[in-house]
């Protein structure tokens, strides 16, 4: 039996969506083909029939990750209240895949690599926008703060959950939140 054009498109979405989910939650060492499938509900045996490889299945899942990368908050603050929430913190699986899998990236093929590149390109791109776009930045600082504080937010949510006493846990995200309202506070007051 045939599958459709449009129930391919489906069935490849499916399949982004279920490694997007598992990767973020395991790692890319701890989900195989099988997994991804079983939790897309499709067959294993199809899965070379969207993909050449898991490596290729990596790219690709960074790659629609990072499509899905806009949030619609205009100000770097308000963006860092929702991203350093222990909402975001603990649910891993459908959380920032940086945090989730940036160091484990770095040991992945040229391409997945490039592709968190340019997830973080356009990251730094949709920060800098906003800092800039508020009048608060020239476009250099923009851009400063934007690395700085994405740095930072990464930074805090993998600390806070890799602790094991949730009171410091808690603590690192909202001292990093605060630190980042302090840069913006400073900032907008000196212009």
């Amino acid at each position: 039996m045939r599958v459709s054009r449009e129930q391919v498109a489906i069935n490849r979405q499916k399949i982004l969506g279920a490694a997007s989910r598992l990767f973020r939650e395991r790692g890319y060492d701890a989900v195989t083909v099988a997994d991804v499938m079983n939790a897309a509900g499709l067959t294993h045996g199809g899965f070379y029939g969207y993909f050449k490889s898991k490596d290729e299945l990596i790219v690709q899942t960074l790659e629609h990750l990072i499509g899905q990368g806009e949030t619609g908050e205009t100000r770097l603050t308000h963006y860092a209240a929702r991203y350093l929430s222990g909402e975001h913190r603990d649910n891993i699986a459908d959380g920032c895949p940086t945090a989730a899998l940036g160091a484990e990236t770095v040991r992945q093929p040229p391409e997945a690599r490039a592709a968190m590149a340019a997830g973080l390109r356009k990251q730094i791109e949709r920060l800098s926008a906003r800092s800039q776009g508020d009048g608060a930045y020239d476009a250099a600082q923009a851009r400063r703060a934007a690395i700085g504080g994405w740095s930072a937010m990464v930074g805090a949510v993998i600390l806070a959950r890799l602790v094991d006493d949730p009171a410091l846990s808690d603590e690192v995200l909202s001292e990093t939140l605060a630190w980042i309202e302090h840069q913006d506070a400073d900032t907008s007051a000196s212009h």
